[in-house]
């Protein structure tokens, strides 16, 4: 079981070239659950992300990691407890599975240190919990985007973290393959405790994983809690601007959002 951490931002205010996104946001995460944070394109989700992992820093307020602000925390000491996988990382050219995975255990290692058991026994570890151990040595531009998702992701649990976040982790994914991810990460939030958070696009299949939500509207957080109390025809109103019924999912039971389209019915078969 990983360690439970308390991690928050206070009163956040961040941003990108002058132009302020995030606006006074007071986020607490739950420790060793699933953390999903929705909204329309463009309301902060990744820059929340980001600003949370030092990738950005805030214009004012703090983050805060177990009583002590972010930035006062040594890069090394840091990515020993969070990991990132951000948004369309970019591949290392001619690099092979087993080596981009092993860049992880980076944190752990010294400048004078070679690679230890323990080093190999965490990569074998990552390779085998995101079922990749038979593509250890092929090279990564041979692989499907699927494949090399689960990649990126091995290689951010090699770290072997309490905290992993995740920004939009099945973007660009089919849905077998959107689903494998969402399992896989479930299954490891499951068994080791680790406290994931990440920014999801779609409503269904973040109402279906989430343990927690955080709903934000242009750099707010407008509403946060358990799906099936989140999760509301009037939020998703106000969220997305979509009208929809909310029905129990007939598998999971979590909320299921039906848009409200503009047909209705069959169509017309002679169109």
């Amino acid at each position: 079981m990983k360690l439970t951490h308390q991690f928050q931002t206070e009163e956040i205010v961040a941003g990108y070239d002058n132009k302020t996104i995030l606006h006074g946001l007071n986020v607490d995460i739950p420790s060793n659950r699933i953390n999903v944070i929705i909204g329309a394109n463009a309301c902060g989700k990744s820059t929340l992300l980001k600003t949370m992992a030092r990738l950005i820093k805030p214009l004012s307020g703090k983050v805060i990691l177990d009583g002590k602000s972010i930035d006062k925390i040594p890069p090394k000491q840091l990515a020993r407890v969070l990991g990132i996988l951000p948004q369309s990382p970019i591949v290392p050219e001619g690099i092979s599975v087993t080596d981009l995975v092993g860049r992880g255990r980076y944190p752990h290692q010294s400048l004078f240190s070679g690679w230890t058991k323990k080093d190999y026994k965490a990569v074998a570890e990552a390779m085998e919990i995101m079922n990749i151990t038979e593509l250890a040595n092929r090279n990564i531009d041979e692989l499907s985007g699927g494949q090399r998702q689960r990649v990126w992701i091995a290689m951010a649990l090699t770290q072997q973290t309490d905290i992993l976040f995740l920004d939009e982790p099945t973007t660009f994914l089919d849905i077998a393959y959107q689903v494998e991810i969402l399992d896989l990460l479930t299954d490891l939030n499951r068994k080791y405790g680790t406290t994931i958070v990440m920014v999801l696009h779609d409503i269904n299949l973040s109402a279906r994983y989430a343990d927690h939500i955080f709903a934000l509207r242009k750099g707010k957080l407008i509403a946060e809690g358990e799906p099936s109390k989140v999760i509301t025809s009037k939020l998703v109103k106000e969220v997305f601007g979509l009208d929809c019924t909310v029905i129990a999912d007939p598998i999971s039971q979590s909320p299921l959002v039906i848009p409200k389209g503009r047909y209705h019915g069959h169509k017309d078969s002679n169109r």
